[in-house]
């Protein structure tokens, strides 16, 4: 696969040593090397994870220390802490357990939680929390539940262990979607992430929902635009959200705004150099063949970004602070970025020149996953194993499958490590009790150092609702109860949007929250006031015009993004003054088109009303796989995605003549069974894959959508309607007749084309397809 979280000639190899000061220095448990040596000639050889870490580079001052590791653990993917601090690991057993992925679909995988008994930093104690899943994909703690989504299924169960040994026994069904179609073909493309959000709403990848959890139980909204990313996701102190598509080789987007409001990325959000990943090793195993190898055979550029995550914590070094962390697993790198805000605009800079923050050597590291934990240090997950593309990408005669075997990539599974990174002037913070504390006691915890704290914290007691709080919640929101910390307005804000959780925020707080002096804390106001905006309350409308001319540009993007839906005259009279004072600015010109264009796809629903039921079903399904699995490489408007100046990983669909109304054919085929090569003139990083794992309905319902959003044939003489075949006859009034080219392909036509090439295992070529054409 492209990546996996939770889960593109060789001509001149060189041996050479990056010009960096420091020592090498390993033992048991613990590694930093601050002086890498390329490896020109990498083999699969299994290294334990002592001799693993000897392979690893890491800047000065910085160094992994062990966690866990097999036999305790086995194909980790993801991991998530409860209230005390206790580790659930989620493990895909049968992920790629050879190069056929035989066996994958068993329900065989496992969520494990882990414990360290004698606070040695060192998990030692393994139970077993839920066995028998398919290949288990998210998870997030909710108090004392763990909601999991498994493989092949948009369902969310929550678990829960009541008599304290440490296994679920109590399984409810939160969320379930019998209408929806699944993508079961390939488990790479199905949603990642359910990150528990500032807001208090849960995010994830692919689908285009979001849900909240109230009173045990998932409320879903819809998000009109889609969802973003594909393996992995996160969130930052402010609630802004960062996504990655490892199908568009793209390392992070979709953090301009909420996927509520819309689409937006900037194709200068970070630089093309940004793109490049700077390896250790040979990095031959690639899928997308030579083209992604520079000389040396190293990777050179982003092919498989997962498991992104946001350091929040406090025990690392304060330029740490709020960096950016994306996994490379094809790359054996991790990737440390700053993020800058600018006149509203996020860009990301790599910290390093042409180095990583973590690389390694050793085959077979494969960092999948990051995450801030409760101890304030940072915590990288690497599945270690040889092959990490999924199955799909692995067959027989592959440019991929030739280097797995030759390189015997394919012995190494079973395995599984969760590392740490420390710094040498910091020691680990301590482990937390919350389970059993009281809402009371949780309230200290909001404007906490380590931003683990604060956000369950805030978890905890909206999942308690706990309201007899109020009170001094509202004290904290306001600023009564005084705090001399440095992050005394992030416990405004976590008290603000915990207010909010527990439905008890009014008109007086957030006005109150307007004029806080700290520009994050007004923006938070705006954005819980939109409840009001929206119900055209003119009271709070009025007291966010004194907003229009706030000295921050995120204070004025809010605005514009909360009060578009209202409506209030006042709410346009603000929103026309805000474009008219910034209309030099790039980020607030760019989310007034964002919020157009979401509102234009809000009516989707009329131009489907001239379809016959059948038909606006087969849309409305494909219009979802879009969303979801096409649009990583082809953009949400199908405009093609060309972010940090890399190029496209693959052609935009608007205009392309193979949208054509009357060439369905062409267009089913590509879907079918994939495409390589120029197309017209242009190569692309990306290859598009084969699909024809899925059902005729499922590829009916993709290709039907792409058609009726993307295609039609351009008027050619005035007065010709798009989508309608030139007048052919007259009728017996003498009136021109026109045959109606409907957008919608059916599952039969899907089957007809399918057996009529049953035999093709192999990607199309535009010119093979041109001479086809009539």
């Amino acid at each position: 696969m492209k990546n996996i979280v939770l889960v593109s000639g060789l001509a001149i190899v060189s041996f050479f040593v990056y010009n960096c000061k420091g020592t090498q220095t390993a033992s048991s448990g613990q590694a930093r090397n601050s002086t890498p040596t390329f490896n020109p000639n990498p083999t699969g050889i299994y290294l334990s994870p002592e001799e693993s870490m000897k392979t690893m580079f890491l800047p000065e001052g910085y160094r992994l220390e062990l966690v866990a590791s097999e036999p305790m653990i086995k194909e980790p993917v993801a991991i998530a802490w409860d209230g005390n601090g206790r580790m659930y690991v989620a493990e895909m057993i049968t992920y790629m357990q050879d190069a056929d992925a035989k066996g994958e679909q068993e329900r065989v995988s496992r969520i494990s939680l882990l414990e360290d008994t004698d606070n040695d930093g060192k998990m030692d104690k393994s139970t077993v929390f839920i066995d028998s899943l398919l290949l288990p994909r998210m998870m997030q703690v909710v108090h004392d539940e763990l909601l999991v989504n498994e493989t092949n299924t948009i369902d969310i169960y929550s678990y829960k262990d009541t008599n304290g040994d440490g296994k679920a026994d109590r399984k409810k069904l939160l969320y379930q979607n019998k209408k929806y179609v699944v993508n079961d073909a390939n488990m790479e493309h199905q949603r990642s992430g359910l990150d528990w959000n500032l807001d208090n709403w849960m995010y994830m990848t692919y689908d285009p929902v979001r849900m909240r959890y109230t009173n045990g139980t998932l409320k879903v909204d819809t998000i009109v635009s889609g969802s973003s990313g594909q393996w992995g996701m996160t969130h930052d102190n402010y609630g802004r959200l960062f996504y990655s598509r490892a199908g568009g080789e793209i390392p992070a987007l979709g953090f301009q705004i909420n996927p509520v409001y819309g689409t937006l990325d900037f194709g200068d959000q970070y630089s093309a150099e940004f793109s490049e990943v700077w390896p250790i090793i040979a990095t031959p195993d690639v899928q997308g063949g030579p083209l992604r190898l520079r000389p040396d055979n190293t990777l050179n550029h982003f092919t498989a970004p997962t498991g992104q995550s946001i350091f929040r914590g406090d025990r690392l070094p304060k330029d740490f602070d709020g960096n950016y962390i994306v996994c490379e697993p094809v790359a054996r790198a991790v990737r440390r970025a700053k993020v800058v805000n600018k006149n509203g605009k996020t860009t990301l800079e790599d910290v390093y020149n042409r180095k990583e923050f973590i690389s390694s050597s050793d085959m077979n590291f494969r960092p999948v996953n990051s995450a801030t934990g409760p101890d304030g240090t940072l915590y990288i997950v690497d599945m270690h194993r040889g092959i990490i593309q999924q199955g799909n990408w692995t067959q027989p005669g592959s440019f991929l499958r030739g280097k797995i075997d030759s390189l015997g990539l394919a012995a190494n599974v079973g395995h599984g490590r969760i590392y740490r990174v420390v710094h040498e002037s910091f020691k680990r913070g301590p482990q937390p009790k919350m389970l059993n504390q009281s809402g009371s006691d949780l309230l200290a915890y909001l404007d906490h150092p380590n931003g683990w704290w604060r956000d369950n914290a805030q978890k905890d007691i909206i999942a308690k609702g706990d309201k007899s709080i109020v009170p001094a919640l509202t004290e904290i929101a306001t600023g009564k109860r005084h705090s001399t910390t440095e992050t005394a307005h992030l416990g405004r804000i976590h008290a603000l949007w915990t207010l909010e959780g527990l439905d008890a925020i009014n008109k007086d707080i957030l006005a109150a929250a307007f004029q806080d002096q700290e520009a994050q804390v007004r923006k938070t106001a705006v954005w819980i006031a939109e409840r009001y905006f929206e119900a055209n309350e003119n009271s709070m409308i009025e007291k966010a015009a004194a907003l229009v001319n706030d000295p921050s540009y995120d204070v004025r993007v809010q605005l514009l993004l909360s009060l578009y839906n209202s409506k209030s005259p006042k709410a346009k009279e603000i929103i026309s003054e805000i474009l008219a004072k910034n209309a030099d600015n790039e980020m607030i010109t760019a989310t007034k088109s964002a919020l157009d264009k979401n509102e234009n796809v809000r009516t989707f629903g009329s131009r489907l009303g001239q379809l016959d039921a059948e038909s606006r079903k087969l849309v409305i399904n494909g219009a979802a796989i879009f969303k979801s699995l096409c649009a990583s490489c082809h953009g949400a408007d199908a405009k093609g995605l060309d972010i940090g100046g890399a190029g496209m990983a693959a052609p935009p669909l608007v205009k392309s003549r193979r949208l054509d109304f009357v060439a369905k054919e062409n267009l089913i085929k590509i879907v079918l069974n994939g495409l390589t090569g120029p197309i017209d003139g242009k190569n692309y990083t990306s290859i598009m894959p084969a699909m024809d794992a899925n059902s005729d309905e499922w590829i009916a319902s993709v290709v039907s959508y792409i058609r009726h959003d993307f295609g039609g044939r351009p008027p050619s003489r005035p007065g010709e309607i798009p989508g309608m075949a030139p007048p052919a006859e007259n009728d017996a009034s003498g009136f021109p007749v026109r045959k109606t080219t409907s957008p919608v392909v059916t599952p039969q036509e899907v089957k007809k084309i399918r057996e009529q090439n049953a035999g093709r295992n192999k990607a199309w070529t535009i010119a093979e397809l041109e001479n086809n054409v009539e």
